[in-house]
């Protein structure tokens, strides 16, 4: 289990998945017998994130008779960072899951204090996990990071596997780099930015998005694909936000929902240049999935594209009137304009393989994973950037719709607070979707997963500027590779993280 762990971490689960599952099948009827905290936790963990339904009855034998945790686990630190990171994948109703975060967060707070200085890395480990669990990292950030603290640490790791992670780092960065040039090269040639004054030029940061959607190598087209999509979505949301008079956003309303190319007569120029761009991006992309899986997809982006621009203009309304929504309305509005349900919408039909309309749910509604995962892409994009855009005079976000509600006696620090406590009960939702049987393909889950982790990533600085910046992250991703550098006079392996070859 531990080295299935160690795999996971280092980002190279891919090469291995039909063997995790193997081991992970056999050990599913073995997790109740061990009497071990950190064992258990390990496979309670392991399990849930693989799609396993594992009962969370399993924690009830380290209960004492009065329900608690026996305190004979008080000190135990590597149990208790086992634990703490198992219970972030707990889901609404489990009270034991709830119990067990409390617990071991409080217990690591207090071990932390007599940490001895030979439990440095121990140390160290419970401080990154009370920073951000696993749960809710970048994959490919914290597989660099965590070979970085692993060669800290010098604990006897195999050379081997992270020498084979290293190089698989590697090549999937120079991927990336292929990618981010094929997806300038359309952007260039779209020429949005050249016709728009106003259009934001951001291929960076959108592939960013994608990248952390999509770490697996093999979804490569995703990313390029959604990585466009992004870019068009940045530049009709300045129009709603900045640009467009109500009137004229009503017409482009309009147009999206006629969705013909007729409809751009009695558009403002950057309106038609902004439609077309669009018109013609999603119709190659619904082209390409009918070419390779047989399936006519173009009424289903069109939907999500026609509730993406209702959205903006309900927003553009509200803007207009003065109107500050209730918090509820807000968010509701927000899933769409977020644009989580369109990215995650497109996300699968690209990704293909046991994918269909049908086991995804998508024949009249938007799954219940994406809404969770885009109502936490909204808040972290309202802890991020409020100040700024209160600054320039938007829309509410859901930080004043909430302080608005709760009148003078709230904060702003009340309100993040609170955003913050929605932001974790929208995980538990979304870790629903591993488990629930009706739930969408795997594949599709950790995707919606992974716009989550990735939102927080992305706008967590400008929540705390203690935070890593997105150039930081860029720089890491794509343009600092991993290199190995082997002295002949001691034949061992030292990896040096973040200097080019």
């Amino acid at each position: 289990m531990k080295r299935i762990d160690t795999i996971q971490r280092c980002g190279v689960s891919h090469h291995f998945e039909d063997q995790i599952n193997e081991i992970l099948c056999k050990h599913s009827e073995t997790i109740a017998g061990s009497a071990d905290l950190f064992d258990t936790a390990l496979q309670f963990r392991l399990m849930r994130q693989q799609g396993y339904n594992v009962s969370s009855d399993v924690f009830m034998k380290f209960l004492d008779k009065r329900g608690k945790f026996k305190k004979a686990f008080n000190e135990d630190m590597e149990g208790l960072i086992s634990l703490y990171e198992a219970a972030h994948l707990g889901v609404n109703d489990e009270e034991i899951m709830s119990q067990a975060l409390d617990y071991s967060k409080e217990q690591l707070k207090k071990s932390m204090n007599g940490c001895l200085k030979s439990q440095y890395h121990m140390l160290k480990e419970a401080e990154n996990a009370l920073e951000l669990p696993r749960h809710l990292r970048m994959v490919r950030l914290e597989a660099k990071k965590f070979m970085k603290d692993c060669i800290s640490k010098n604990d006897g790791l195999d050379s081997n596997l992270f020498k084979f992670a290293a190089m698989d780092f590697n090549s999937v960065q120079s991927l990336h780099q292929s990618e981010i040039a094929e997806i300038q090269k359309w952007w260039k040639t779209l020429g949005l930015v050249e016709n728009l004054s106003f259009a934001r030029d951001r291929p960076l940061e959108c592939f960013l998005w994608t990248a952390g959607m999509f770490p697996e190598p093999c979804y490569s087209k995703c990313r390029i694909e959604v990585a466009k999509v992004v870019l068009i979505l940045l530049v009709i949301d300045d129009v709603y936000d900045s640009y467009g008079s109500l009137e004229d956003l009503i017409l482009f309303t309009d147009a999206i929902r006629r969705w013909d190319v007729e409809a751009v007569n009695g558009l403002p120029q950057y309106m038609k240049i902004c439609y077309m761009a669009l018109y013609n991006t999603i119709n190659e992309i619904a082209y390409s999935v009918l070419k390779e899986y047989g399936w006519c997809i173009t009424p289903h982006l069109q939907r999500t594209w026609t509730d993406i621009c209702e959205a903006f203009l309900v927003e553009a309304k509200w803007f207009n009137s003065g109107t500050v929504p209730t918090l509820e309305d807000y968010l509701t509005n927000g899933v769409i304009t977020g644009g989580t349900c369109m990215a995650l919408l497109q996300a699968s039909f690209l990704m293909g393989h046991k994918v269909t309309l049908g086991n995804v749910g998508l024949t009249e509604s938007y799954p219940k994973i994406f809404a969770c995962s885009g109502r936490i892409l909204r808040l972290w994009d309202d802890l991020g950037t409020s100040k700024e855009e209160q600054e320039r005079g938007d829309v509410a976000s859901s930080i004043e719709c909430y302080m608005k509600e709760k009148s003078m006696d709230c904060s702003d620090e009340d309100a993040r607070t609170h955003i913050k406590q929605l932001i974790r009960r929208q995980w538990r939702h979304l870790n629903e979707g591993l488990i629930c049987p009706n739930a969408p393909p795997l594949s599709v889950t950790r995707t919606a997963m992974n716009v989550a982790r990735t939102a927080q990533c992305i706008y967590e600085h400008g929540d705390d500027e203690r935070a890593p910046s997105v150039e930081s992250h860029i720089q890491s991703l794509f343009m600092q590779p991993i290199s190995l550098d082997f002295s002949p006079k001691t034949h061992s392996g030292k990896l040096y993280l973040d200097r080019p070859f």
